[in-house]
């Protein structure tokens, strides 16, 4: 549709300082003139916008123009304000900030935008958290490695990683990077990340293979389990994995069928249940739940 063409040449407008016609040809699929019939429209809707002719030339939007929220429908900038609002919760920025202002309405219908959805995508660690993600985003702007501490179950490692994006999934954030110690692609964990530090070191940015980039495949549930809860333990399946993720059986039990990938964090899951859940199979986490209680009571005598 025309308008959404005319919306998607606003908002390259808006990120990029100067762009040609043939570029935003291309980028929208579109002959370049109907770029020209659409820039036309849009100096006629009152969008300041200047060509500049000649080598070096393009298409711009005047210096400090506040986008006019009536070329979105309410939803759409709703929408927009939700997903900037949803990451100014996890780091500050004054480009965040501004882009805020320039795009909230002045009106009473702010409250009615602001209350309708709220994302709140920080952690714990907010102060932390927001001072990682703004230094990585100027490492993987200007390609220089990053170095850090990083814990895990086999203890500390420094690392030295080429950042390249910044991910939050899986209900954390994390950056995806290649790592020299490991030489290849690793996904870290940003609260398991500290002492992070800008390195002077540039490097080529290296082809990220297609197997790489799927990043569900560095927490694959290879292990499976067989678990029997509790009733009373319900709402907490259902929290975590939906309600389609157990098998009610005769005796009102809880048959919870499940991959994992990470063994510990398994039995520290499964161990705080309590005794309101028993793990049927297989035999060696059977085992080793086991011998954890065996060692709990130990302490405790």
């Amino acid at each position: 549709m025309k308008i959404d063409r005319l919306i998607a040449i606003i908002t390259i407008l808006l990120q990029r300082e100067r762009i040609t016609a043939p570029e935003l040809a291309q980028k929208l699929e579109v002959s370049r003139r109907t770029i020209g019939r659409d820039i036309d429209d849009l100096c006629k809707a009152g969008i300041p916008i200047i060509t500049w002719q000649g080598g070096g030339g393009g298409i711009s939007i005047a210096e400090g123009y506040n986008l006019d929220r009536s070329v979105l429908t309410r939803e759409e900038l709703q929408n927009i304000l939700i997903g900037l609002r949803s990451l100014s919760s996890a780091y500050h920025t004054s480009g965040l900030e501004n882009l805020l202002k320039k795009l909230s309405p002045n009106q009473e219908e702010v409250i009615a935008l602001k209350d309708s959805m709220v994302i709140d995508l920080a952690s714990h660690y907010k102060e932390s958290l927001s001072a990682k993600i703004n230094l990585l985003q100027g490492a993987i702007k200007e390609n220089h490695r990053i170095s850090f501490d990083y814990y895990s179950p086999k203890g500390v490692e420094g690392r030295l990683v080429e950042p390249y994006f910044i991910v939050f999934k899986w209900s954390a954030w994390y950056v995806f990077g290649f790592c020299m110690k490991s030489e290849d692609f690793r996904l870290f964990k940003l609260n398991r990340l500290w002492e992070l530090a800008l390195s002077l070191e540039v490097f080529k940015p290296r082809e990220v293979p297609v197997e790489k980039q799927d990043l569900d495949r560095h927490l694959t549930d290879n292990h499976k389990m067989i678990v029997l809860f509790d009733k009373s333990e319900e709402y907490l399946l259902i929290e975590e994995y939906g309600p389609d993720c157990y098998k009610q059986t005769e005796d009102g039990k809880l048959r919870f069928e499940r991959g994992y990938t990470n063994r510990d964090y398994i039995i520290r899951w499964l161990l705080g249940f309590g005794d309101r859940a028993q793990v049927i199979f297989p035999k060696d986490l059977k085992d080793e739940i086991k011998e954890q209680v065996r060692k709990m009571l130990k302490k405790y005598k």
